[in-house]
């Protein structure tokens, strides 16, 4: 019915171009227009002017010979007041946005190694943006926005990539172990060291007590009992520390055998033995 009329409607975010007897008249604004189609006005056509997003997938190769897919956005639109030059100067806006990011990119990342390129992937995107903002500019376009959102090597290449990385952290948790292995057998060769520098002291400590003791012991008895003399006394005292020590060996289900001499007339024997002992330990 509107066309009947001459009326036609132009949706918000959107223009339509105007022509009269197929020539350029002027862009239409969102709203209601009168359009006398007798008179030879027609609409050629409407131009969007929302914002587009474009992905682009461009091969290509880099500086050390690795192929990759790079992967950019772009996000576009047509501006309003140069909707003529938009909806009349390109016929397929996509492909040509498209043939100037393969030229940008083709000729960006083979000057850079692989890790390089994931680097500077804003450096690639700025470029690229650059270069389609000059180019489309004449054609009534605006570049909002270029983003590389991906950059895929061939996948045995990820994968030696991944073996690389995994082989470098591998090699940094051994050398952490093997430092901390260091540190541990450090602090064990420490706590050793002084574990037996104080059961030496013990054992000083003890040795000592047992020389005082049985000095006390051959002086009390000395004083007590007339005639006897400190090796007598000594001799008495070492003698019932052997038969104790028998005793204790006799007893104890889980001790080991100990052969020693232990006839009558060997006592003497090993007083004299163990009271040198004693001696050189107290002189010493």
């Amino acid at each position: 019915m509107g066309n009947l009329f001459g009326c036609v409607q132009v949706d918000q975010s959107t223009v339509a171009i105007k022509e009269r007897f197929g020539r350029f008249v002027e862009v239409l604004e969102p709203g209601c227009h009168c359009l006398p189609w007798f008179l030879g006005h027609q609409i050629a056509g409407h131009l969007s002017l929302r914002l587009q997003q474009l992905d682009v997938r461009c091969e290509t190769k880099t500086k050390d010979n690795v192929f990759v897919n790079v992967v950019a956005s772009i996000q576009y639109r047509a501006l309003a007041d140069k909707a003529n030059d938009a909806f009349y100067k390109l016929s397929n806006t996509r492909s040509q946005i498209q043939a100037y990011v393969f030229d940008v990119i083709r000729a960006s990342v083979p000057k850079l190694n692989l890790d390089a390129a994931f680097e500077q992937k804003n450096d690639i995107a700025k470029a690229v943006e650059d270069e389609l903002e000059k180019a489309m500019s004449a054609y009534g376009y605006e570049i909002v926005q270029t983003l590389i959102v991906d950059i895929e090597p061939d996948e045995h290449v990820k994968r030696a990539m991944n073996e690389i990385n995994a082989a470098a952290r591998m090699r940094v948790a051994a050398n952490e172990k093997a430092e901390a292995e260091k540190i541990l057998q450090i602090k064990r060769a420490e706590g050793e060291a002084e574990s037996k520098y104080l059961s030496g002291l013990g054992i000083a400590r003890q040795r000592q007590a047992i020389v005082d003791g049985l000095r006390d012991s051959v002086l009390g008895f000395s004083v007590n009992v007339p005639g006897t003399t400190a090796k007598d006394v000594m001799d008495m005292v070492l003698v019932t520390q052997y038969f104790d020590t028998m005793k204790e060996i006799g007893a104890s289900s889980k001790s080991s055998a100990v052969f020693i001499p232990h006839g009558p007339g060997s006592v003497r024997d090993v007083a004299s033995q163990i009271r040198d002992g004693l001696l050189q330990g107290s002189h010493q």
